[in-house]
């Protein structure tokens, strides 16, 4: 019996034309993630604004709960500036003020536990 010589017509590296790699799914679709759309886009996300900013708001005191409070979540959190709009220098004023609320126990340090 002859050895067999297996001679592969794809340089190496490559694959041959029917041979895809793992995973591979083909193409991918027009349009971009989401699949085609007609007519533009599905919705419009309006630029969030500083509360701050908007209502001409200078001091951010730690005695306003109220105020406080929209800026912490229910598991006692500060929410971050990506989710509240708030710009980067009122951020940090609330983020001290939140803290200094909490230190003297107007504000807890965590949610209540569910």
């Amino acid at each position: 019996m002859a050895e067999e010589t297996r001679t592969t017509s794809a340089p190496v590296g490559e694959r041959p034309a029917g041979e895809q790699r793992p995973g591979y799914r083909g193409p991918r679709p027009a349009g971009g993630p989401g699949g085609p759309r007609e007519g533009g886009r599905k919705y419009f996300r309006r630029k969030k604004v500083c509360k701050f900013c908007v209502e001409k708001i200078e001091a951010i005191n730690y005695k306003d709960v109220r105020l406080l409070s929209q800026f912490v979540a229910e598991s006692g959190k500060i929410v971050p500036r990506r989710l509240t709009g708030v710009c980067t220098p009122h951020q940090r004023r609330l983020s001290t003020a939140i803290k200094q609320a909490r230190n003297i126990a107007l504000l807890p340090f965590a949610g209540r536990p569910s």
